[in-house]
């Protein structure tokens, strides 16, 4: 009797964990999958969102304005700044923020970039129309174009 059967033993613990294991894998696959997928149709619409913002509320670029400095305060935490508008009889002559503290470039570091790139944008366009904003801090960008809005707004001659 010499035969050569193998017999191995699985116990029933090892089966179900095992099963257990490979479902929560799988679960864990689908979750991944459902998250991360690409989403079109939010992009499009927030796009053609804050360019339509950007069009109806713009002050126009014919506006004759009264000269001067005009600023309009930013609360950030417990620090404040201020956007500062010069504008002369017939256009835009410079935006800049100030006072803008060692403490607020710290905490806020996507501020001075946008705002340098907001201000050449409305200096080369002399109107707060048909901006584009840096990748990656859009909504900071929105509360300076704010800002700078609510300074022409006070410099428009009524």
């Amino acid at each position: 009797m010499s035969s050569k059967t193998k017999i191995i033993v699985l116990r029933m613990k090892e089966i179900i964990y095992t099963a257990l294991f490979i479902g929560f894998a799988i679960v864990l696959i689908m979750l991944f999958l459902f998250m991360f997928r690409p989403k079109k149709d939010n992009i499009s619409g927030s796009t053609a969102e804050q360019t339509a913002e950007n069009a109806s509320s713009s002050t126009p670029a014919s506006a004759t304005y009264v000269p001067g400095l005009y600023s309009s305060p930013i609360v950030l935490g417990s620090e404040n700044a201020n956007v500062e508008v010069t504008v002369d009889r017939t256009g835009i002559r410079s935006v800049s923020l100030v006072p803008l503290s060692d403490s607020v470039e710290t905490m806020y570091p996507l501020m001075a970039p946008s705002m340098d790139s907001i201000a050449a944008q409305i200096l080369e366009n002399q109107s707060l129309e048909g901006l584009e904003y840096p990748s990656g801090s859009q909504y900071t960008s929105m509360a300076l174009v704010s800002a700078v809005r609510t300074a022409l707004s006070k410099a428009v001659e009524q």
